[in-house]
């Protein structure tokens, strides 16, 4: 069975639609079996491609006009072609002419595959590229603190002074997961006072070690 799908970003879109419903109908598809959203492809929440997902069984064919109507991206539309060939479902897009029945079709929708993973290879070299560019210039990546240096001062100083986290909390209007983390990053704990710049990276449980590996032993001379 042929179960075509259409989407069209707005209600404005109509001649769109009656150009994609023309095509998929000329393809064979059965009026009963058509699906339509509309929709931009960015949102993952489309009812009309959930409809049309669950009807399919296996042995039947998705028909699209364009690849760009199913999928949001290329990722997210080999990971829909894939999850249906996984059902024993295959897809067709008309205006590409990819077919997965096909031995053609199959092999454009490995180019495919070929490609997203290529640009996700590209990605990630740029962004660790840029990440070790920063770091030569001193700047770390990565999100920014969610405390900001002179309130962190305060809410040690606070915390030192024997105030409780959950007072802390609500003084300043912090999350205790927030203020845990902000504390753990620069080595807070209760009753071993962090000295120095609060930025520094150099934990105070690394300074109790290093005191402790040069205090003498119980009973030296």
């Amino acid at each position: 069975m042929l179960v075509g799908y259409m989407r069209v970003s707005t209600e404005g879109d109509r001649q769109v639609l009656d150009l994609q419903r023309d095509a998929l109908l000329a393809a064979g598809v059965d009026e009963r079996h058509l699906y339509e959203d509309h929709a931009s492809g960015s949102r993952g929440d489309r009812a009309g491609l959930t409809k049309a997902l669950a009807f399919l069984r296996s042995g039947d064919c998705l028909v699209v006009w364009k690849l760009d109507r199913l999928g949001r991206s290329l990722p997210h539309l080999l990971a829909t072609v894939n999850e249906l060939k996984k059902r024993g479902i295959a897809f067709r897009s008309l205006t590409e002419q990819m077919d997965t029945t096909t031995p053609q079709g199959e092999f454009l929708f490995h180019v495919f595959g070929a490609l997203a993973q290529f640009e996700r290879s590209l990605t990630q070299e740029r962004v660790l590229a840029g990440l070790a560019a920063a770091l030569r210039r001193g700047r770390r990546g990565g999100r920014p603190a969610a405390i900001d240096a002179e309130k962190l001062t305060a809410i040690v100083a606070a915390l030192d002074g024997g105030t409780t986290k959950a007072t802390v909390c609500r003084t300043f209007g912090i999350k205790r997961s927030t203020l845990i983390d902000s504390l753990a990053r620069i080595g807070w704990s209760a009753g071993l006072k962090v000295r120095g710049d609060i930025g520094d990276t150099t934990t105070a449980t690394n300074r109790t070690t290093a005191r402790r590996a040069v205090r003498p032993a119980h009973g030296s001379t």
